[in-house]
């Protein structure tokens, strides 16, 4: 007998072999199924599509005294995006960041930012970013030249944006499209500069925008 009655792997191996010979002696494999979003521009409809808050964030990378380079993110952020298939150029974005919302994993780090030395949330809630300009780059990037608004000081900003994804999500039927953006700020610019240079003034940012039409 292949199997003793009271091995273990019998209630295993006999059903897998019995839903094999069903099968004609080839074993079938569920097919997966494919996202719903894809790098397919012709997905894209354009039009007036509003930020989707649960899947926006905003990631920001600072040197610490030369010994590290730390993270934090900003999530939830609110806005609108226009998009012009027939003219990129005349696409437009405007976003609000919630500063309250940020979160850097430790607790008394991120309590200081919301005071007077950083952020000044009480002040200050939110950032924005408007834009003043699109460029075309490639077939699925583009330069979004516009103003950053931290803490009441604005300030022009360049975005090198690259389109994610888009199509249509499966569970409320609306076309979704989505891109990464990156930049590099100063904080000082900004009225934050409070550690410097100990702490690093050039701040990278990585944009993760998720928008729904």
């Amino acid at each position: 007998m292949l199997f003793a009655e009271n091995d273990p792997m019998r209630k295993f191996l006999i059903p897998a072999a019995a839903l094999v010979a069903l099968a004609g002696g080839t074993v079938v494999l569920a097919q997966m199924p494919s996202p719903p979003g894809s790098k397919d521009m012709a997905k894209v409809t354009g039009g007036t599509y509003a930020v989707d808050p649960g899947h926006t964030q905003i990631v920001f990378a600072y040197d610490h005294m030369g010994f590290s380079n730390n993270l934090g993110v900003i999530a939830e952020a609110t806005g609108s995006l226009t998009l012009d298939k027939a003219n990129p150029a005349a696409s437009k974005v405007s976003i609000d960041v919630p500063i309250a919302n940020l979160r850097t994993g430790v607790a008394k780090l991120d309590e200081h930012l919301m005071k007077p030395d950083f952020f000044d949330v009480t002040k200050f809630a939110k950032a924005t970013f408007v834009s003043t300009g699109v460029k075309p780059d490639g077939a699925t990037g583009a330069e979004i030249t516009g103003n950053l608004t931290i803490k009441g000081i604005t300030k022009p900003v360049t975005l090198d944006a690259e389109f994610y994804g888009a199509g249509v999500q499966p569970m409320n039927k609306k076309e979704n499209v989505g891109f990464i953006a990156t930049s590099t700020i100063k904080r000082s610019d900004f009225g934050l500069g409070y550690g410097v240079p100990m702490v690093g003034d050039t701040v990278e940012l990585k944009i993760i925008a998720a928008f729904e039409k």
